[in-house]
């Protein structure tokens, strides 16, 4: 299993949280398809629940903002949250939450990016962030989805440092990002439709891409694109009950 106990190097996708419109239902629903188990926290936390595989956190829910639609967030890892937002602003992102503490857990931030991809920006305190990825169950990429890849780009190598890669056989605005560790961390490219919104996408792994997809369905989920296999694993796109969108990879076959 793919573990992790100190803080995420700054610039890595190292949490996703989904904010839902009815957290009961959201929860009963990502802990079938995804084998997960959930412990809610205390009050102080405004009723934010912790997803875990086994022993390990893998990803939370809590409830929407007031008006906001059911949706998944990637947050960055920073080791300075002001200093990141204070930049993300200075590039032309509109804060959404300026900087606040959550008790001892972290400090963190919410921007929207110049072209109005949503995204968190975390500090790890006693709260890492995911500690499985890579593992049925866990995260396993996050990928942004711009108007003009170009120029977000540009954004987001000048508030984290990010530099490119294009992908062979992948569309050529599609490129992974890395910091100076060289390894791939995520991915931005092209928006998939035109009446698609600028956002983060966030991947999970599962053991059988196409059960899995079986399952969302069977519980009121609906499928964007997929089940298709690519030299990464078996991919598909998931509309879950609630109209937020999240992607899959993993084995299994539809032969």
């Amino acid at each position: 299993m793919s573990t992790r106990d100190e803080p995420w190097p700054a610039g890595t996708p190292c949490w996703v949280d989904y904010g839902a419109v009815d957290v009961d239902a959201a929860v009963r629903f990502y802990t079938e398809v995804l084998d997960w188990t959930a412990e809610a926290s205390g009050p102080e936390y405004g009723g934010y629940v912790m997803c875990r595989v086994g022993d390990r956190d893998a990803a939370g829910i809590g409830p929407a903002q007031e008006g906001a639609p059911a949706a998944w967030t990637t947050y960055l890892a920073s080791t300075d949250v002001d200093t990141t937002t204070t930049r993300a602003a200075d590039a032309g992102a509109t804060v959404l939450a300026p900087p606040f503490d959550v008790g001892d857990l972290g400090r963190m931030s919410v921007v929207a990016d110049p072209q109005g991809a949503v995204l968190g920006v975390w500090q790890a305190g006693r709260h890492i962030g995911a500690r499985v990825v890579n593992e049925p169950g866990g995260l396993t990429w996050n990928e942004a989805a711009e108007p003009d890849p170009a120029t977000a780009r540009t954004f987001y190598s000048q508030v984290f440092g990010f530099v490119w890669e294009p992908v062979p056989g992948a569309p050529d605005d599609y490129c992974t990002f890395a910091t100076e560790t060289g390894r791939p961390l995520g991915g931005l490219g092209g928006l998939p439709g035109k009446d698609v919104p600028p956002h983060w996408l966030t991947y999970f792994s599962v053991a059988d891409t196409d059960a899995f997809v079986a399952a969302a369905k069977d519980r009121g989920a609906s499928v964007v694109s997929g089940p298709f296999d690519t030299e990464f694993g078996r991919m598909a796109t998931v509309r879950d009950p609630w109209g937020a969108t999240f992607a899959v990879m993993g084995g299994g076959s539809a032969a």
